[in-house]
């Protein structure tokens, strides 16, 4: 199958080489009107932009994806990064690791860069907290760059790989409510994020499915950044009295529940007899936490892995594939940080 060029492009669009250059390159110099129809034109022409090619020694074309993580220091992403690492290098593909360090920025510059370089395509751990936009999504599908996101991104239809936060969470609350708990908040994550919004459902259900009852006031915006969690879980408790505090925390992630469990040690709560803990993600120091954490365990690996095999599929179709949604089921692993009050 023949490949699409920049000049194809400009031919069919009525433009010269360079204006469509300029729009791939994300220039300003382009009217939005002559953009939008350079860009209606590569979607139609299946166009796939290519950068310098990078040959090997041998004459083999080096064929290289990349990933933009949100943090190289949680493991949760460096075990993605893994997976991913280990399905492609399987298929011949080199990997490209970077990180947006939680700066919507970066996303934006990396994803940039890799569309333009001679990346085949790319997996993205997408920031959605703030104001962070997504235009830079929209032109990757505009550009037909295959990618796959690790999070479900409101208003892009896209490759997505994700756990099933809802049934996670809801199970781990059937656990406490299971061993007598029925006081549980729910400590949240960002809010723009999908992940927030399914396991704050899935927190709903379980009040459903029992005979508890559901308050608005169980879900307690905290975030995902150490500090942020620190100081809200201070704020949090200061403002109660004893009597009022849960018995239990479903927490958004582990890093959160370790920024709870060192915030009630400085309030002199203890975890479990006072509080019991539930974390998310199951990363690999949980279990040597100051209180080893109950946590749901997400197959990071397999994340990992399922988005590469995704996205090398696409790279090489000559055909756009349907989008394809994967879902990854969790289990709730039981440790130190939570208490049986009774067994219902």
């Amino acid at each position: 199958m023949k490949r699409i060029t920049i000049v194809d492009v400009a031919k069919k669009a009525g433009v010269s080489k360079g204006t469509v250059s300029a729009v791939i390159n994300g220039k300003n110099t382009v009217k939005p009107e002559t953009r939008d129809h350079i860009l209606k034109v590569m979607k139609e022409m299946n166009f796939r932009p290519k950068g310098v090619a990078r040959n090997l020694k041998n004459g083999v074309q080096d064929k290289s994806i990349g990933i933009i993580i949100k943090d190289l220091n949680y493991p949760f992403y460096t075990a993605i990064a893994s997976g991913v690492k280990e399905y492609a290098n399987s298929k011949g593909y080199s990997v490209i690791i970077t990180s947006s360090e939680n700066d919507h920025e970066s996303e934006k510059k990396f994803s940039h860069l890799f569309s333009t370089k001679d990346i085949k395509g790319a997996i993205i751990a997408p920031i959605v907290e703030g104001t962070a936009e997504i235009e830079h999504l929209f032109n990757l599908k505009m550009l037909n760059f295959p990618f796959v996101l690790l999070e479900d991104v409101k208003g892009i239809q896209a490759n997505v790989v994700a756990i099933d936060n809802l049934k996670a969470i809801k199970n781990a609350v059937k656990y406490l409510i299971d061993s007598g708990h029925t006081k549980i908040v729910h400590f949240a994550g960002p809010p723009q994020s999908s992940h927030t919004q399914e396991r704050i459902e899935g927190f709903r259900h379980a009040f459903s499915e029992s005979t508890l009852v559901f308050h608005p006031d169980m879900i307690v915006p905290v975030g995902s950044d150490y500090e942020e969690s620190f100081k809200r879980t201070i704020e949090y408790f200061s403002n109660k009295s004893r009597e009022d505090y849960p018995t239990a925390i479903v927490c958004f992630n582990d890093l959160q529940a370790l920024s709870v469990i060192l915030a009630l040690k400085e309030l002199n709560i203890k975890v479990p007899d006072d509080i019991s803990i539930i974390g998310n993600d199951d990363i690999f120091y949980a279990k040597i936490y100051p209180v080893p954490l109950t946590t749901i365990r997400a197959p990071q690996r397999e994340i990992g892995r399922k988005a590469a095999e995704i996205l090398i599929r696409n790279i090489e179709s000559n055909t756009l594939l349907p989008v394809e949604k994967v879902v990854l089921e969790t289990e709730l692993i039981i440790r130190e940080s939570t208490k049986v009050l009774n067994k219902n």
